[in-house]
């Protein structure tokens, strides 16, 4: 798991220019199929939405250095993930 955490940098959301948050929150909204209607102000709802997501740190932004990737992830997703990426490096698949 060590390689785990070397591989992995979790990315403070102040860090990013304002547009590359949007983006990287945006494209979190369509690959979660959230319904933009639902917060009544379109895409832009669901993105102050997550702003605030994120400074109550229920979501996280974490970037993978080997493969130059930034995803937007929840917690339980996060830890999804390490267990899923910790079982291939098991079983030699990375």
């Amino acid at each position: 798991m060590a390689e785990l955490r070397g591989r992995f940098i979790e990315v403070p959301a102040r860090m990013l220019p304002p547009e590359t948050l949007n983006a990287l929150l945006e494209a979190f909204v369509t690959r979660q199929g959230y319904d933009t209607t639902d917060t009544g102000a379109g895409m832009s709802g669901w993105v102050a939405e997550l702003k605030q997501q994120l400074e109550r740190h229920e979501l996280i932004i974490a970037h993978d250095l080997e493969l130059e990737m930034t995803e937007v992830m929840t917690l339980a997703q996060w830890r999804a993930f390490g267990r899923d990426l910790a079982d291939d490096e098991e079983e030699g698949d990375y």
